[in-house]
């Protein structure tokens, strides 16, 4: 199941949602921005109470 996370571009600034999968404990992958389209690195984890985290950085950040 995917779920709908709100995060914004850590270039331009811009909230945009990405769906983000719930079922892998833990994952990171690159993602283009929908407005800037720069690669915005995402990192997703699921915590002990299922609660999704997701942190974002520039690609010369990570």
């Amino acid at each position: 199941m995917l779920d709908p996370v709100l995060i914004h571009c850590p270039y331009c600034g811009e909230p945009i949602e990405i769906l983000v999968d719930g079922s892998e404990e833990r994952q990171r992958y690159i993602e283009d921005c929908q407005v800037c389209c720069r690669p915005i690195e995402i990192a997703v984890e699921v915590g002990a109470d299922g609660e999704l985290q997701v942190g974002v950085t520039s690609e010369n950040d990570g």
